[in-house]
């Protein structure tokens, strides 16, 4: 289904995840005004919808039963994390190993431990972006990988983390008035709309943390960068240069990442693609509106540098 809101730019057709970017500089982004992420509200919806179905196979040297368990699959929201989502997995396979109900549940995706305080979306993105569907991992009940992964002992860690980057990002945004002015009835609503799937109740609040009023957009820019084997890269960019024009992904993608691209734009290696809740943007899109529209509910937006090769 096309997007057909004015607002959105209209390379975004999720049905193909096909882009004809309508909008070749920033003039054309600036006359939506300040505050039009009411006017995007199915671009918003349509990313919060997004699942992935996943195959979940317990690790063969954990089977302490005669019989092989089956695969237990499950059809995820792209913007949760597993630790919300994965206790069905959890007591489907404890009845088939000799670990008792305190063994805490890792997961693994080709040999790399996958990490829970990354959304969902995020680690296929950056591990398994082009692998056919349902994505299978390997459950693990032993053999923590302490020096890998953080533990996770219960869903409040996942809500501490959660609350924690939504305060850094608005921090980043708005210097922490948002989030400050927040009632904790507030910020309790954001993580129960998260962690119960609830678009309506959600973005009820998350809305005050994405308008920027009359100066048209945020401080600095909420973003992390991935790349596979490597730390995530976070560091202050605006939004906007110093003459107050618009600055697009591909200016973010060269300044942090120039090894990647080259000079130019729109010329990258060839070797790498851009992807950010699964769709590839065409490098002219303003940040702003990538930071309003394709943030995940921590409102980071996660762009993964992945290798197309």
């Amino acid at each position: 289904m096309a997007m057909e809101s004015e607002s959105a730019p209209r390379w975004f057709l999720f049905a193909g995840r096909n882009f004809s970017n309508r909008y070749k500089n920033c003039s054309d982004w600036r006359r939506f005004g300040p505050n039009t992420m009411a006017d995007d509200r199915e671009v918003l919806r349509e990313l919060w919808d997004g699942r992935l179905p996943i195959k979940f196979n317990l690790a063969a040297d954990e089977v302490a039963s005669m019989e092989h368990p089956e695969p237990c699959y499950l059809l995820v929201p792209r913007q949760s994390y597993f630790p919300l989502v994965a206790d069905k997995v959890q007591r489907y396979f404890l009845k088939y190993t000799a670990n008792s109900q305190g063994e805490e549940m890792w997961l693994e995706y080709e040999g790399q431990p996958l990490k829970w305080h990354y959304p969902i979306g995020v680690l296929f993105d950056l591990h398994a972006s082009s692998t056919m569907l349902p994505w299978s991992l390997v459950v693990h009940f032993q053999k923590f990988p302490e020096d890998e992964l953080l533990h996770c002992p219960g869903k409040d860690a996942v809500e501490s983390h959660f609350m924690s980057s939504v305060k850094e990002a608005d921090t980043l945004k708005h210097r922490g008035q948002v989030i400050n002015g927040m009632q904790k009835k507030d910020h309790k609503q954001l993580w129960m709309g998260l962690q119960n799937d609830k678009f309506d109740q959600f973005w009820a609040i998350n809305r005050r943390l994405m308008e920027h009023g009359e100066e048209n957009c945020f401080k600095h820019l909420p973003f992390r960068l991935y790349q596979a084997d490597k730390p995530c890269i976070q560091r202050l960019f605006r939004p906007i240069t110093e003459e107050g024009e618009q600055r697009l992904l591909g200016d973010l993608v060269r300044e942090v990442a120039p090894q990647v691209f080259n000079t130019e734009v729109e010329d990258t290696s060839g070797s790498w693609k851009v992807v950010i809740q699964g769709v590839e943007p065409p490098m002219e899109t303003p940040v702003q509106w990538l930071s309003e529209h394709f943030s995940y509910p921590d409102n980071f937006l996660h762009i993964c540098l992945v290798n197309s090769r």
